[in-house]
């Protein structure tokens, strides 16, 4: 009883640091007003990385050992662990899907970036490779994520009209 208590008192303490960081994963980000799209991959990547070492500190033998241990004690702290578990499975197959979507707009960014303004000969190609994103991905099509990238896609357009008048 006493060791279940003690390791009880472990997974209430990692429950409440995996809240922490799913809580913060949801928070609403702050950009600079010009940053472009390849800011929005290098974020989904980096979420990714995080959520992924955290799946593999979660599966990782020690944890198995603790929570088999809670499991044969039927101890009640497991609840909110499988629910997190799943939380972080989510996010961290969000993050991974989002990345792979996102590669694929990759190969836009530097043109966008380095063009002149008659860049329209990116454009129709951008536009139905984010139609494809939209249509076929089961976490990034929605309305806000969209919104996000088409801004930061607007930002980069601006920022290489800025420049190459400055230049001009």
């Amino acid at each position: 009883t006493e060791v279940t208590e003690k390791l009880e008192e472990v997974v209430m303490i990692w429950t409440k640091q995996i809240r922490q960081v799913l809580v913060e994963s949801e928070q609403i980000r702050r950009e600079a007003d010009d940053v472009g799209p390849s800011a929005e991959l290098e974020h989904w990547k980096s979420r990714m990385s995080s959520f992924n070492s955290l799946l593999d500190e979660i599966k990782s033998s020690r944890v198995r050992k603790i929570i088999s241990i809670l499991q044969a004690a039927r101890s009640k702290t497991l609840k909110h662990w499988k629910e997190l578990d799943g939380s972080i499975t989510i996010a961290a197959n969000e993050a991974k899907d989002n990345v792979r979507y996102l590669y694929t707009l990759d190969k836009f960014f530097g043109p966008l970036a380095n063009a002149s303004p008659v860049m329209m000969e990116h454009i129709p190609s951008l536009m139905n490779t984010v139609c494809l994103i939209y249509c076929t991905s089961p976490y990034y099509n929605t309305s806000e994520h969209m919104t996000s990238l088409f801004l930061k896609i607007t930002n980069q357009m601006i920022n290489t009209c800025k420049t190459y008048l400055c230049e001009g």
